[in-house]
């Protein structure tokens, strides 16, 4: 009696569970990598005690991420969330965007910590401007006059924003650290309107 060839679907089931292990092993690996470079800075942070954080040996986030610049780079991929502008009203532009990044900074200790990281390490400034080039050069493009100038505009709306963040959440200058949202937009929003959309000097 012929036998039937055994079914080899029951690897199938296996193969998944080791993709799930792998999903779980990264995300813990990337958030203890972010909890430590806000904490320690990219040059005192160790793959070991990321490792150690994250439950796991030291080779495995070797395996996974190649070393501690890599890990660094996968850490820092951050999503900054920049609203669509294109059906807010041009005058309004100023205040939604103030608005926005104030959110995402109360929100996301990440943003914090790699700011932290950017002004003393150049990896970590590298990646920032990389972040900020890539994510808000776009916007800036779809709402200022001259397309031309968005490169300088978008630089000018990053000074504004990180330099309040620096001063509001890393460094905690008061007034700024203290000072309410409704204010602090008071104050910000007409500059970054006017770096948006004011016809260049």
């Amino acid at each position: 009696m012929k036998q039937e060839a055994p079914d080899a679907s029951p690897a199938a089931p296996a193969s998944g569970r080791t993709t799930r292990r792998s999903d779980t092993t990264r995300a813990a690996i990337l958030e203890a990598a972010r909890e430590r470079f806000a904490a320690d800075g990219y040059e005192r942070a160790t793959i070991r005690a990321i490792a150690r954080d994250a439950g796991i040996d030291p080779s495995m986030v070797m395996r996974y991420y190649g070393n501690k610049e890599g890990l660094f780079a996968a850490a820092s991929d951050i999503d900054l969330r920049i609203p669509v502008l294109g059906a807010v009203p041009a005058r309004h532009v100023g205040t939604v965007l103030v608005t926005h990044f104030l959110d995402r900074w109360e929100s996301d200790d990440v943003l914090t910590g790699m700011l932290r990281v950017g002004v003393t390490n150049e990896a970590g400034a590298e990646r920032m401007r990389d972040i900020f080039k890539a994510q808000l050069g776009p916007m800036v493009v779809g709402v200022c006059p001259d397309p031309a100038d968005a490169p300088r505009r978008a630089a000018l709306v990053a000074s504004q924003i990180l330099g309040m963040a620096l001063a509001r959440y890393v460094l905690r200058f008061p007034p700024a650290a203290t000072m309410g949202r409704d204010e602090l937009i008071a104050w910000l929003a007409p500059t970054i309107q006017r770096y948006l959309t004011a016809e260049r000097p």
